[in-house]
Parts: C-alpha cells; structure tokens; sequence
C-alpha cells in the first residue's frame, strides 16, 4: 500500500489535478518531489472506492437532510476517492484489521461528567431484618417466597440448596413449555452447584444470603462451558470459555444457576429462536423484552431472582407486563465484561425479583469494578432499611401525570408517597427532541453487530420487521459520523440538565413508559427501580413491536386483569435512596405477594 508522501511523489501530474482539484500541491515546473520539510495533505491519498456521479450525492443528501450545489457535489465527486474512500480501509481492505468481540471504543462515558465525588460518601449495607417463619408445606409457597427468607431458612438450615434448586428446576420444567422463558436448563449443573453450597454450610461456612440460592441470567451472560446465544440464530452454537463478571461474582457468593433465560433476539422485544416468551398474568401476550425470560421465570415462581440488562427500556419493560421489581443500576455500578454489547456507553446488567429488597440483596453481591469494564466504577452504595424517608422530595412531571401512559395508579403512587412523608416536587425539563440521542444507540449496536450485518448473517433472525435488528443495523451504516459527534454534545447537554434536576429533588416518580425518560434516564445513567403498585384492566394483547394492520394485535374475549407498577428514579449510584422509599411504598400498597393464577 502506498503512502500518502509516495503517492505524492510518484502519481502522475494529470491524476493529481484531477484529484486534488487545486490542493496543496502547486506545479512548478520542475517536478513533482514536494521540497524537503513539507507535511502530508489531507486529500492526497490514492484514489480507492468505487465509482462516483454527482446523482449519488444527490440522493445521499435526501438520507442525511442536507443540500449541496451542483458545483459542490462535482467537487465531492472528484475528491471522495482520495479524501473520504480510504478511511473505510479497515473493513474494505486490502489492510483489514478484525475487531474482535469485547473490544470497547476508546472513548468511555462517565454519567458524573468529571465530578470527582458523585453517590454516597460511604459503604452501609443494613437490610431489615427476616422474620422467622416455618418452612411452608407446600413447594409453591417456598418457590414464591422472597430471596431474603429463603437466604434464611437455608442459613437456619431448615432448607438445603439441593431441595430448593430440586423446585426450581422441577417448575423449569413444567411451565417453561407454556412459557418459552427457558434457552438452556443448567440441571447438571446447578445440583453440583447446590450440594456444594450445602456442604459448606453444613461446615459452618455460610458466604452470605446469596449462598445456595437459585437464579436466573439472561442469556447474554457468559458462563463457561454452558451455551450464551444472545437468543439469536447465528449464535445458537456459542459456548463461552470463561464466565463474565457477573457470573463469577455470583459463583463466589455460592449462589446456584438453574437456567439460562430468553431474550428477544440480540437483546430486542421477547421473540428469540424458540419462539416468543409469555407473561404468566396474561400467557396470550408476550413478555416484553429483551429481559423476557428473567422477568417471566421470575414472576412465575421458576427462579429465586434474574439478573437482566436493560440498554432502553429492557428491565423496566418486562417488569411492568409481568409484574415484578426490577433495579437498573446506576451505569458503571455493575461490570459488563462477559455480557452481550448492544450499547458500550448505554448497556447495564440489574436484578429481577419478586420484592424491592431483594433486588439490594443481589445488587450488593454484583456491583464493583472488573478490568474487562473500563466503565465499571467503584462506588459505594448506602442502603438503610430502617432509616426514614420522610421530608425526602420525590419529583414529578405534572403534565406527564395527566396523560397516557400514566394512569390512575401512577397518581395514587404519588398520593401514597405523600401519605409516607415525601414531599411531592414540581419538575420540569426542557422541551428537546430527546429521540435524537437515538442516534448513539442505532450507531453503536450497528457497530456492536458489524460482521453479523455485512456476511449477510443478519438475516438467520427470525424476526426480518422494519423495526427488527437486522434492518436498523443495515440503516446505522447511513448515519452520519458528524451528526452522532453531535448527539453525544447533546447528552452531555440533556446530562447537566439532569444533573440540575436531580440537585432539586431526591429522586423522581415517573410513569414507566414514558418515552422521554426512558431515552434521557439510559442517556444519563441514572438507576432506577420499576415495581407493582396494583393492577388495571387490557382489553387486547400488548406488544413490543410496532403495529402491522395486516397483523393486528388480538383483542380479548373479556377484560383481564394484569399487573401495573411505576418507576422510581435517583441521582447517580443513590440506589439505597430507590430501595428505601420504593420498600415503603411496596409495603404502603400491599400488592407484590399476589401471584399469577396456575403457576
């Protein structure tokens, strides 16, 4: 490959003047050798790429909404080849250079934007304390019981990890066919895993309320010598070395994994490669996604807690359609190395239970900082179970509290917060077009699935829809590199805008799915936690996907009864502040323990 200064040196004076169009380069007369000392010049390199007509700008212009003259597309036209063309040489060749699985971008984001102290000053770890209660009699009522009590009977020894894991993997069973929640059931694995548990706590070696506990992943997290899949066709086959973080960090805590769970193919919607995953409150509708499977086996009493990720919406989504509390940490507080990338700068790993306290329990056993995360932080986490809430501000939208998606529920969540002593804020941010920080999202996931989408094997998902995977990875490659410069400016603009909210309030009540701050809490970082607060009536099955008129979403014979919840959301690495006040207002409603009919 020539270099630029030997394409200088050696390219014929016609080529030069037709490329360079009036460039750095001045003919004198007595050769082409530039005099010694002069730099390199943009816009010099040899001319690659294929051919180019004024009408392919013309065209490019209408995707990009900008408008060049006829004079200035010529220009484009002659100078592409030698400018732009060769900066694609890493993917079109002849010098290639393969970017292999888990290399992150060099440029990492950082939610607290340079502020040195950010979250709690200190670490305090303080969950209420269990009540002792007898072992119930029948299977269902242990498999439904919280983390907490069964970290406590299995401690008191009045529950081994081999029993428990024995319910679980028998419930897998019976209900996944229903379901669809499961890609691989880790029985084998999980029994070895359990007795070992027992055996250790038999000699008085108990590593904390984790230890012989039950769990879930989503299957995009790496565990050795067990399929990870991402739930999509062209991964089927692929079977990890070495377990990510999070499954290590399990591993040490002596917690047990029974199932490897479904995701919407590459963490999108709830269809993977064996079909779509059911919401056990409604199992005519899916799941919603992409954490399906950890939400589904968890609401349906299959699994103690599910860890999942969410990059927009992939925790909060799921727990709200079947009914469980999900914490989305703060971006950074949970190690991704050995997680499926969607996102680098967006995507975080969380826990699903079936109470707010538990998902504390799990948080505080995968937070930390791994080498394989450059993102990862160190931050302390601060969880009092039994300090007030009351005098905390809890901001709200007004305007979004009187309009859908919110409803009645959400109001009422606000009045009982009132009721526990918080103080109803007041909020409001700018009117922006918050969806054009989508624009890092579809890039980045585009890049994340390069080869997939170039080798054509993109197409092996199942699910081809304008709004799948395979067609936004295929329009990511038409953003301009300009335009996502200039989104991530406005994150960090939408970020201090936050940053100032957040100074006002404590934390903020949200309704769920409210678009906006589903973009701008993922953009930002800020944790947040979804759970139950009641129930409200469907007359048609709900769906993740975008409506087909030629395939219409099905109504219902009759009105159904399904779960509903709200989110809260904190200030950066404050998820203690989530789970005091979202364990008061999960106790002010009374509604987490009612479980889906026939599981």
């Amino acid at each position: 490959m020539k270099t630029r200064r030997d394409f200088l040196t050696q390219a014929p004076l016609g080529l030069l003047g037709a490329v360079v169009a009036g460039g750095a380069l001045a003919q004198t007369g007595e050769g082409t050798t530039p005099p010694p000392g002069s730099p390199g010049a943009f816009n010099t390199a040899p001319p690659v790429g294929p051919k180019l007509t004024t009408a392919t700008f013309a065209e490019a212009e209408k995707l990009q909404q900008v408008t060049m003259t006829e004079a200035q597309r010529a220009m484009a036209v002659a100078n592409w080849p030698t400018s732009m063309a060769g900066l694609l040489e890493r993917r079109t060749g002849p010098r290639k250079v393969a970017l292999e699985e888990g290399l992150a971008p060099a440029t990492t984001w950082f939610p607290a934007m340079g502020r040195a102290h950010v979250g709690p000053a200190h670490d305090r770890f303080m969950p209420s304390k269990v009540t002792a209660t007898p072992l119930p009699a029948k299977d269902e009522d242990i498999a439904f019981a919280s983390v907490a009590q069964l970290g406590e009977w299995i401690r008191t020894r009045k529950l081994t990890s081999t029993r428990l894991t024995k319910i679980y993997l028998d419930r897998l069973k019976r209900f996944d066919p229903q379901l669809r929640c499961v890609i691989t059931l880790c029985e084998e694995h999980a029994l070895k895993q359990a007795a070992q548990a027992d055996k250790e706590i038999a000699a008085g070696h108990y590593r904390g309320p984790l230890h012989g506990m039950p769990w879930g992943a989503k299957d995009l997290l790496d565990t050795a010598g067990i399929a990870t899949t991402y739930g999509a066709e062209p991964f089927k086959d692929r079977v990890p070395k070495d377990d990510g973080a999070v499954t290590r960090k399990l591993n040490e805590a002596g917690a047990v994994l029974v199932a490897k769970l479904s995701l919407g193919a590459l963490a999108l919607n709830d269809i993977w490669f064996g079909g779509q995953t059911m919401n056990p409150w409604l199992p005519l509708e899916g799941s919603s996604g992409s954490s399906a499977g950890p939400a589904s086996a968890t609401a349906a009493g299959l699994v103690a807690f599910a860890i999942g990720s969410e990059t927009q919406g992939s925790i909060i989504s799921p727990c709200m359609r079947c009914g469980t509390t999900g914490l989305r940490p703060t971006y950074g507080r949970v190690p991704r190395t050995g997680a499926m990338t969607l996102c680098w700068t967006m995507d975080k790993l969380g826990p699903i239970a079936r109470s707010v306290e538990d998902t504390l329990l799990v948080l505080n056993t995968i937070r930390g900082t791994d080498p394989g995360d450059s993102a990862s932080v160190a931050a302390h986490l601060d969880y009092d179970a039994g300090a007030s809430i009351k005098g905390l501000k809890v901001g709200y939208f007004p305007a979004w509290m009187k309009e859908a998606p919110a409803t009645d529920l959400d109001r009422a969540a606000l009045d009982q917060l009132r009721a526990l002593g918080l103080v109803p804020t007041e909020v409001a941010l700018p009117d922006w077009p918050y969806d054009d920080l989508n624009l890092l999202l579809f890039a980045e996931a585009g890049a994340a699935f390069e080869e997939l989408t170039l080798t054509g094997r993109a197409d092996l998902l199942s699910e081809q829809t304008p709004d799948g995977w395979p067609n936004l990875f295929r329009e990511s490659r038409f953003l301009s590199a300009v335009d996502f410069v200039q989104a991530d400016r406005l994150r960090r603009k939408v970020a201090k805008e936050m940053e100032r909210v957040m100074g006002e309030v404590d934390l903020l009540l949200v309704p769920s799915l409210r678009d906006e701050m589903m973009v701008i809490s993922n953009m930002t970082g800020q944790p947040s936690l979804t759970l139950r607060t009641g129930f409200v009536e469907v007359n048609q099955v709900r769906s993740d996907w975008a409506p087909d008129p030629k395939h219409p979403r099905p109504m219902l014979a009759k009105p159904q009864r399904v779960p509903y919840g709200v989110t809260l959301v904190g200030r950066l690495f404050e998820e203690g502040t989530l789970g005091r006040v979202g364990r008061a207002l999960e106790a002010k409603v009374n509604v987490a323990g009612e479980r889906p009919q026939g599981f």
